[in-house]
């Protein structure tokens, strides 16, 4: 099973239970194609670098999940085919980027305890 590290952008039109609704989507889609959900994080509403579709502003979330490579394909042209999706990026973690990624988040569960 290789690790994998989706970031999605949906439209800032949305209210945040839609937006909830669409991450929910994703994953449940994630699953059914063999794969396994091991992180899910929302950003929140963000200022975008550029104008995407004449809007400066988007909700990001990120998805970490464990599968084989052959479910990418199927999910993106998932995320393509939704209107509520401005961009997205799937990247292979290797054991490096799984590690910080590891780390980041314990660091951050540590500063939300303290």
């Amino acid at each position: 099973m290789n690790n994998y590290e989706t970031v999605f952008i949906l439209t800032p039109v949305l209210s945040e239970d839609q937006a909830k609704e669409a991450v929910k989507k994703y994953e449940e889609e994630i699953k059914a194609l063999g794969g396994n959900v091991t992180h899910s994080e929302s950003w929140g509403l963000k200022k975008l670098a550029y104008p995407i579709q004449k809007k400066t502003t988007g909700f990001y979330f990120m998805l970490e999940f464990e599968g084989e490579g052959k479910e990418i394909a199927d999910l993106e042209v998932a995320f393509k085919r939704d209107e509520r999706v401005m961009r997205f990026l799937t990247t292979k973690m290797d054991k490096h980027h799984k590690a910080w990624a590891d780390k980041r988040r314990a660091r951050k569960s540590a500063k939300a305890e303290a």
